[in-house]
């Protein structure tokens, strides 16, 4: 039997993605902004990519990664221009991924997208990790880098290895809060698409859900595989 996929609604109203697109940028800039202030393991500049991706379409979601990264360059780094290029993939991902070919119906499928987006970006954000920028960009990853370095990794290996895990609990933050966001759109938005069944409720105990795997991946990160690499004193 055909796995099942989503039909999206091959219509979306022009008024709905003048609205939602600088709106999900400006959610996206706001995260950027707080994990500058903050210093978080993760990133939160990609949620509302996930929630463009998802309700238009994964090119309406690149467009408002490409935009968020621009507007981020001026309010939050300049590092942030070339790394439009990991919102694009990560909207691609999401988009395709949820509308297309059912990852978004189930809590497990959520979970997979969620590990797919952030095996992809990490991907895509390591050579400019490395070749752009020297393997630092200033973000908290860069002690986590420095361990698997001294542990004798390839610079390129270190950049992958110190920063995949804070790329999977990022876009597992994303993929969850963003699908609370979702719900809370006008339903013509989200029509055909496959996500969990449920209420508000539920789709609220999910995304709590998601958040805390979110953070377990992170601190897993930081407590354990960190602690491990660390040069002996």
């Amino acid at each position: 039997m055909a796995a099942s996929v989503s039909r999206a609604p091959a219509r979306i109203p022009i008024a709905y993605v003048a609205v939602l697109v600088p709106v999900m940028a400006a959610l996206n800039i706001v995260g950027g902004t707080i994990n500058n202030a903050l210093k978080l393991p993760v990133f939160l500049d990609m949620i509302g990519t996930m929630v463009a991706s998802v309700a238009l379409g994964p090119w309406w979601g690149a467009l408002t990664g490409i935009i968020t990264n621009t507007a981020g360059a001026f309010t939050i780094s300049p590092t942030m221009i070339p790394f439009a290029l990991c919102n694009v993939v990560g909207a691609l991902v999401w988009g395709y991924g949820i509308r297309n070919f059912g990852l978004g119906k189930s809590f497990g499928r959520l979970v997979v997208v969620s590990l797919l987006c952030g095996l992809f970006v990490q991907l895509m954000a390591t050579p400019i990790v490395v070749f752009m920028f020297g393997g630092a960009t200033g973000h908290s990853s860069d002690a986590l880098l420095a361990a698997f370095a001294a542990a004798g990794n390839s610079l390129i290996a270190s950049s992958f290895l110190s920063s995949i895990s804070g790329s999977i609990a990022d876009k597992t933050i994303a993929t969850f809060v963003g699908l609370a966001i979702l719900r809370a759109l006008p339903a013509g938005l989200t029509a055909g698409i496959e996500l969990p069944e449920g209420d508000m409720g539920k789709t609220l105990i999910l995304a709590v859900v998601g958040l805390v795997l979110g953070i377990l991946f992170t601190l897993i990160t930081f407590f354990v595989i960190s602690p491990m690499l660390a040069p002996a004193a």
